[in-house]
């Protein structure tokens, strides 16, 4: 199995890489190549959408690139945020880097365990008549607008960060007997870079639930799909991937 090789479309991770031990057991080395970039919109592309943030009493936030996007196009706009705005995070880590931008305890931050299900909990009856703006990334479409589009509370969906591809020039998939990709962005930079790519004898790991249904879309088949009960991670998925191939 010597010269196996595996792309995973994310940067290589600085603490705790999962991926040392099993490469080292079955012989096998990976290349971390993001695939593409999340990139703030320019003030023109934010305008466009026709959103005016001092409407808006809570914001809800999933991650950190787009805090950091909105309170950047919040300085450019010349837009005050008061102290009584309320923001609600997907997660802690999130809510916690807030800090980076605001006075933390002097803010109403509220966060909940990673589920769109979480933050309407949190918002509840007590928070029901603010009127929330939801920031997204790449697509205005995702499990947090679609809870609250089933809900009756009153909000707006505005992207703040889009997916740029990256240049992949020089670059060659067929090396690759396994790639692992979280996100349709990679699809797309694939697509974008290798026009007449064929997935051939490459072998796709999936991460996450939204990309499924683009690599059905896409033509492309899945080896692998986490998370689940069974493949929780990719390293689990890798695992029983290269068990199978040894």
């Amino acid at each position: 199995m010597n010269g196996l090789k595996i792309l995973i479309s994310q940067p290589s991770p600085q603490t705790n890489n999962p991926y040392a031990a099993i490469c080292q057991k079955f012989g096998a080395t990976v290349d971390f190549k993001p695939l593409f970039t999340n990139q703030a919109l320019s003030l023109r592309e934010f305008r466009a959408q026709h959103v005016e943030i001092p409407e808006y009493t809570a914001i809800v936030f999933s991650s950190k690139t787009v805090i950091d996007a909105f309170f950047s196009l919040c300085e450019q706009l010349r837009v005050k945020i008061p102290d009584s705005q309320k923001y609600f995070c997907t997660t802690e880590a999130v809510a916690m880097y807030l800090q980076k931008h605001i006075v933390y305890r002097k803010r109403k931050i509220f966060f909940g365990t990673g589920t769109a299900q979480s933050i309407l909990d949190l918002v509840g009856a007590k928070h029901a008549d603010e009127n929330f703006l939801i920031t997204t990334s790449g697509t205005l479409e995702n499990d947090i607008t679609k809870a609250f589009d089933g809900s009756p509370l009153k909000h707006t969906a505005a992207m703040f960060v889009k997916p740029v591809s990256s240049d992949l020039a020089g670059v060659d998939l067929s090396q690759y007997e396994v790639m692992v990709l979280y996100n349709k962005s990679d699809i797309v930079a694939i697509k974008e870079n290798f026009p007449a790519f064929k997935q051939g004898n490459i072998k796709f790991i999936t991460f996450g639930r939204s990309i499924v249904s683009a690599m059905s879309e896409a033509g492309l088949n899945i080896e692998i799909s986490a998370p689940s009960t069974e493949v929780p991670s990719v390293a689990k998925a890798l695992e029983i991937y290269l068990s199978s191939r040894a």
